[in-house]
């Protein structure tokens, strides 16, 4: 079973195929992505790459976790589940309240 790894603090020029390569070492890489700015483009510093197994996860964790790339000391762990947005914004028209008179 495939397990998704956060990776946090990558340097603004880390790319996809960056850490497919990185991860790649340790095991089999389904897919990495890294996540871009929807306004500028560039990267936000985070990512995810997902690991053919469980055991491919836990020695690309024990190997990249804290490893410096680009002068930046890497975050690597298991993935957490997003959690639910909030609904964000009323269900109240702009009209205004009360009697009209």
């Amino acid at each position: 079973m495939s397990k998704k790894l956060y990776v946090g603090n990558l340097g603004y020029n880390v790319s996809k195929s960056d850490l497919e390569e990185m991860f790649g070492q340790h095991g089999a890489v389904n897919s990495a992505q890294v996540i871009m700015d929807r306004d500028t483009g560039s990267s936000k510093g985070f990512g995810f790459v997902e690991m053919g197994s469980d055991k491919d996860a836990q020695a690309a964790i024990s190997e990249l976790n804290g490893k410096s790339v680009e002068g930046r000391n890497l975050i690597v762990n298991e993935a957490r589940p997003q959690a639910p947005r909030s609904g964000g914004g009323g269900g109240f028209g702009g009209g205004r309240g009360g009697k009209r008179y």
